[in-house]
């Protein structure tokens, strides 16, 4: 531990930040405007990362840089590191909206980003011009440490998961749905099917496992209810690509009402009801315990709350 603290304190953390730029600018003389240095100085900070890492990072190609494989691997990395020193020395400053440039990460589904993603850019907007947002798209790796995720970023917005139960995270309820089928809309199912309707049809799921530990998506467990063995004929990692695989086809899917009807408002998809009880689609934003009192972090959950609430009516 000791000698963890020792090469920690050796580090230039500066260098984060120039490696940060470069990656994203992938042109040192742009990498040196952001950061407000000159383009000596971002070449000096390129040589030194290059003999850190023991790697060019960035090599030329055509049209000019592109990044090795290891600064491809670094990119996302930097952006969560540098990210989460930018909120440590905020935390506890008197925050401005108006002025501020902090930058806010979120982890959320595609689903998320549909129903709620417009309101709440355009109250960023309004409210912090300057504020910026990196959000990224949960899946199942991201998901399967909750807390380390958490602690690096501003926070998930999720249905409620049991990794999520934990005395270092907080939560706050946003908004509910409910499931729907969805359905090619020349499908011959009934508007009214009973579960022998529903057996034998092709099911397209997304996040579905077929080994190992259960999904923390909610999708398996509402089949398992219905008394659902679905065959999955296709998998996908998005809830928004769902709808595609359907059309034109006997396939069937579960969906959010929110998002099907989106889909569902011209002549190629048909929701109905599915037969049974299913639990309600609830989405909840966590974030670690250490942004309870920043008043920065506070700001982001007022201004989501205010952006889901034609949701809750």
């Amino acid at each position: 531990m000791t000698r963890g603290r020792a090469h920690l304190a050796n580090l230039d953390l500066n260098l984060l930040v120039a490696l940060r730029e470069l990656i994203r600018e992938r042109n040192v003389t742009r990498a040196a405007e952001r950061i407000g240095i000159t383009q000596p100085a971002a070449s000096a900070a390129l040589s030194r990362l290059r003999r850190h890492f023991g790697d060019e990072l960035l090599v030329r190609g055509r049209g000019g840089y592109v990044p090795t494989p290891l600064a491809a691997q670094l990119d996302e990395q930097v952006e969560v590191v540098c990210a989460a020193l930018e909120r440590l020395f905020a935390t506890g400053k008197e925050f401005n909206p108006e002025t501020s440039t902090r930058e806010f990460t979120l982890l959320m589904a595609d689903y998320t980003v549909a129903v709620l993603g417009e309101r709440f850019s355009r109250l960023v907007a309004e409210q912090a011009p300057r504020i910026g947002l990196h959000i990224r798209l949960v899946g199942e790796s991201l998901i399967a440490d909750a807390t380390e995720s958490i602690r690096l970023i501003d926070g998930v917005i999720s249905p409620p998961v049991n990794r999520f139960r934990i005395p270092e995270i907080s939560s706050m309820e946003l908004f509910q749905d409910r499931w729907v089928c969805l359905v090619s809309a020349d499908s011959p199912l009934p508007d009214a099917p009973d579960l022998d309707d529903l057996a034998g049809l092709d099911w397209v799921v997304p996040y579905h496992r077929d080994q190992g530990p259960p999904s923390a998506a909610p999708i398996p467990r509402q089949l398992a209810l219905l008394g659902v063995r679905p065959r999955i004929a296709i998998r996908v990692e998005s809830y928004r690509a769902v709808p595609h695989f359907l059309i034109g086809t006997n396939r069937i899917a579960l969906l959010q009402e929110r998002l099907a009807t989106q889909f569902a408002d011209g002549a190629q998809l048909r929701m109905i009801d599915p037969p049974g009880h299913l639990e309600p689609v609830v989405e909840e934003f966590w974030w670690h315990r250490n942004f309870d009192d920043d008043p920065a972090h506070r700001w982001l959950r007022e201004t989501l709350t205010a952006a889901a609430e034609p949701l809750r009516s």
